[in-house]
């Protein structure tokens, strides 16, 4: 079965190595870590801090908040408007995460 988000065959931009949750993860240079997550195929991005229940980006553009993740130690960021960059550390976000925390 095909995953339904990957990278295209055709695309030759460099790769570049991220972990999330420890795990490492190969990404396209240019791509928003919500991108790269996808593309991975790892399933939840982030859990409510209501009711626990699994969140996956939607919008891709900074308007919906579903894609809030940790990123190497900064909780809330948008994970679709930040680009990757080498060795960058992200963390499922699980509930409420205070901002530099």
């Amino acid at each position: 079965m095909t995953a339904l988000f990957s990278h295209i065959p055709a695309d030759r931009r460099p790769t570049l190595e991220i972990l999330v949750d420890g795990q490492p993860i190969i990404a396209r240079e240019g791509d928003t870590v919500a991108a790269a997550l996808l593309a991975s195929g790892l399933d939840v991005r982030r859990e409510t801090a209501v009711s626990g229940m699994p969140r996956l980006p939607y919008c891709m553009m900074g308007v919906c908040f579903d894609c809030l993740v940790t990123i190497d130690g900064v909780g809330n960021r948008q994970g679709c408007l930040i680009p990757v960059a080498p060795g960058m550390q992200v963390e499922v976000q699980r509930g409420k995460r205070e901002i530099g925390k």
